[in-house]
């Protein structure tokens, strides 16, 4: 677990995630349609499905490529979820009478082009956090005043790990030419499955038992029974058998590995994450530019001000590096993983050209209200930042 900002002050404990309506994201888009084009921008409202999920279901439903359909930002399953999809070449009033399990069609407009990842400004959230003792409004309210002055700590965190926590392992292992490792990790640890049958099956796959340990595994794990199918057809083959992941997992296999990167270095950081020093790339919230900070006095101001903050890696062969101590930190994060930034130049459309992030965020709309059912938080972040960076300093528990 990575450490608090907030860690002199005692968390508020509870549960979140209880109900689907404890969890209320919607998105804030960047634009709107313009209402005219080929692509129909899909608002949808989703629950208990990822949004890969929804994205296959829909393309199912039209007969269309899911690699078709565009996407401004991920969200889980867990909670219920509003958020835009762009399809080519569909008409919207078809698009208005799709009847799926688990996704209400909200609108459908037209706008020039895809949507793509990061084409939003943020997201909404209405977060409930049950079984809170009664003081738990003033231990919040406390706490959030230094996330609002400081900034919310821009970590990935557990979340950006994937259901089992090892993402971030086959994004390394992917990295690395390590295939087998990567085959090892994709089916995961059986100490982190819950569910008896689906462990089971990834314990007689470590045995060496392929053929029982796709007999075993749930329908419901498509990329794990996929991976088996291949390596029973060619035992060994393993980058072969690798094939049945969609390119579009295995960038988010490697984008978990990057976030790892950046949490260690952010982790480092965390007690001054509201200063910027000699050598950093800050960072402009207003425009989301980044410029070297050569003289750190003259750019505190602007830091204490919330107008910059002091990044961090999204490590790739394109990166713009920082200089001085910065730097040193960073070469320091690859040489433990005996990385150079040329590797992260992959090929077969996984190249990672890499980017700067902030280390903190600006904690915006926020309001808080208390019923004997909870205590309910209100708040917006820009994209790209996940909710549970705030629950968890409010919390202070392993669940957030």
């Amino acid at each position: 677990m990575h450490a608090y900002l907030t860690a002199g002050l005692p968390g508020i404990g509870g549960v979140i995630k209880e109900t689907a309506e404890d969890f209320k994201v919607t998105e804030i888009p960047l634009y709107l349609p313009c209402g005219e084009g080929e692509h129909a921008y899909l608002e949808i409202e989703k629950r208990g499905l990822t949004t890969l999920e929804a994205v296959r279901r829909i393309a199912r439903s039209l007969g269309v490529s899911d690699r078709d359909i565009g996407y401004a930002g991920l969200k889980d399953s867990r909670g219920i979820t509003r958020q835009t999809l762009s399809i080519p070449r569909v008409e919207t009033d078809r698009l208005l009478a799709l009847s799926l399990p688990g996704i209400t069609i909200i609108s459908a407009n037209r706008h020039r082009n895809k949507l793509k990842t990061g084409h939003l400004a943020g997201n909404s959230f209405s977060i409930r956090v049950r079984e809170v003792e009664s003081d738990a409004r003033e231990k919040a309210s406390e706490i959030l005043t230094i996330l609002c002055k400081r900034g919310v700590p821009n970590y990935f965190g557990s979340q950006r790990y994937g259901g089992l926590g090892n993402s971030h392992l086959i994004g390394r292992a992917l990295l690395r030419g390590d295939f087998k490792g990567a085959i090892d990790a994709i089916i995961g640890d059986p100490t982190m499955v819950r569910d008896e049958q689906w462990r089971l099956a990834v314990e007689t796959y470590h045995r060496g038992d392929l053929t029982g340990s796709l007999e075993l595994f749930p329908g419901h794990c498509r990329t794990e029974r996929e991976v088996l199918q291949r390596l029973l057809r060619r035992p060994e083959a393993f980058e072969r058998a690798l094939d049945a992941v969609s390119p579009r997992l295995k960038k988010l296999y490697l984008s978990a590995y990057q976030s790892s990167l950046f949490d260690r270095i952010l982790e480092q950081r965390l007690s001054t994450l509201d200063l910027v020093e000699e050598g950093d790339l800050a960072y402009r919230h207003d425009n989301g530019a980044c410029f070297l900070v050569e003289d750190s006095a003259a750019e505190e101001q602007r830091a204490l001000d919330f107008e910059i903050s002091p990044t961090g890696p999204m490590f790739g062969c394109k990166m713009k590096l920082p200089e001085g101590k910065p730097r040193e930190a960073e070469a320091k994060v690859l040489q433990e993983e005996a990385l150079t930034l040329a590797e992260f130049n992959l090929p077969g459309g996984l190249r990672m050209e890499g980017e700067r992030r902030p280390l903190r965020v600006p904690l915006q709309n926020l309001s808080l209200a208390m019923d004997d059912e909870g205590l309910t938080l209100n708040f917006s972040l820009p994209r790209g930042v996940y909710a549970t960076t705030v629950l968890r300093e409010i919390m202070k528990t392993n669940g957030a």
